[in-house]
């Protein structure tokens, strides 16, 4: 069987993809991976041997300016065109979309020539792209069990599969919590100013001082909360970039951060009790954080509810009783086989 894998845009589209790519060129089928020019390198890096791979022209249409929006629509509409052509000679049996416009050309060429085609959305709610692409769509694959803004008037089944993460994190998965009162802080790549705003202020008023911080933060704030740890006697390690993130979520006994998909799918494959403060302006974070507090395995706090006095206060709480941290780490594990599940679902297994 010949598989087309469409992927693009950012980093937690391409990952999935290549995981699914691999396991399907393993199980001995053909693979195409096409993808836009922003990812090239990462997918000529990750993908398996032997898989084609196709470059696409095609760019978010988020932008503000209305002429930048119109040009990422006329990209989008040109590689659609191109893969139908390309369909015509080299007509794949099944395509597989992971989100984003890079994955809408291929989805529509597969519509033209009545390939079966199946979506995969990363978010508890549906993103713009996949929204549009559902109209063409057999499948949609969720990394949730509830996804909101699927549009009602979709013919495709929707299955629930999760997220695929990397192999570093299913070796970690259920493992026991240190229990050594450690805390980590992420806010992605980027950082989070209200987490480096709000954490701080909230550890310095713990009685409890045996607390050990890992706080990832900007490069620029590095310096600033080193000073500020130190000062205020809170053992603490302060970096811009965590090399090893499942090493530094298993060894955590609490984790706070935003709520990407990434992340929460990366906690609960491993089991670790969270505080998720969700973008604000990002209703896919806000989803996301909803579905992980549904679990019974932390909070998902709204920006303006993330007070340094709640988190004093609930850190605590949680910290003194270590027993409840266990509990929740238990409830937020959840058994992850999404390479397994989506690669069967795409092959009709």
């Amino acid at each position: 069987m010949k598989v087309w894998i469409a992927t693009g845009g950012t980093g937690g589209h391409v990952f999935p993809a290549l995981a699914v790519a691999s396991e399907i060129a393993t199980r001995g089928h053909r693979v195409i991976i096409s993808c836009d020019g922003r990812v090239s390198k990462m997918v000529k890096d990750g993908a398996p041997n032997g898989a084609k791979r196709v470059h696409i022209w095609a760019s978010g249409v988020g932008a503000k300016s209305k002429i930048k929006q119109v040009w990422a629509l006329f990209k989008i509409g040109v590689s659609a065109i191109a893969l139908i052509l390309r369909f015509a000679f080299t007509r794949p049996d099944r395509v597989v979309a992971f989100g984003g416009y890079a994955s809408v050309p291929a989805v529509f060429a597969a519509h033209v020539w009545g390939i079966p085609t199946f979506l995969h959305e990363q978010n508890g709610a549906i993103g713009r792209a996949n929204s549009f692409a559902m109209r063409w769509v057999k499948t949609l694959m969720t990394s949730f069990q509830n996804v909101t803004g699927i549009p009602k008037n979709t013919n495709a089944r929707v299955v629930y599969t999760g997220l695929p993460v990397r192999r570093d994190f299913m070796a970690r998965a259920g493992a026991e919590l240190p229990g050594e009162s450690r805390l980590l802080v992420t806010g992605g790549s980027l950082g989070a100013q209200i987490l480096d705003d709000v954490v701080p202020t909230a550890v310095s008023a713990m009685k409890n001082k045996k607390i050990f911080v890992t706080h990832q933060t900007r490069p620029e704030n590095v310096a600033r909360l080193q000073q500020f740890y130190a000062e205020n006697k809170i053992r603490a390690n302060v970096l811009s970039f965590i090399h090893d993130m499942a090493e530094a979520i298993a060894g955590a006994d609490l984790i706070i951060g935003r709520g990407g998909a990434g992340t929460v799918i990366e906690i609960t494959t491993i089991g670790r009790p969270a505080i998720l403060v969700p973008l604000g302006i990002n209703p896919d974070q806000a989803a996301n954080a909803a579905n992980f507090e549904k679990l019974g395995g932390g909070f998902a706090v709204p920006q303006d509810k993330f007070t340094p006095k709640w988190l004093t206060a609930t850190l605590t709480d949680l910290f003194d009783n270590p027993s409840r941290l266990e509990k929740m780490a238990k409830k937020s594990l959840v058994p992850n086989r999404a390479v397994e599940l989506i690669s069967d679902t795409v092959l009709g297994k």
